[in-house]
């Protein structure tokens, strides 16, 4: 996701909280956080998947 989305992402919510949103910033505002979770999770499943796990145990008896 790039930067300008996390902005307006950021954007709607600081003016949700001060004066409210239009039917309209609150479908973006939901379809953007939607995107925001999917990269969130696009990237912690990459990072998973990349991590070894090595039994320090198993090379002792060795």
């Amino acid at each position: 996701m790039d930067q300008v989305k996390i902005d307006r992402i950021n954007e709607l919510a600081h003016k949700s909280k001060s004066e409210g949103l239009t039917v309209e910033e609150k479908i973006e505002q939901s379809e953007l956080r939607k995107e925001f979770l999917a990269a969130i999770r696009a990237d912690l499943k990459a990072t998973l998947d990349t991590i070894e796990i090595v039994d320090d145990d198993d090379e002792l008896k060795s």
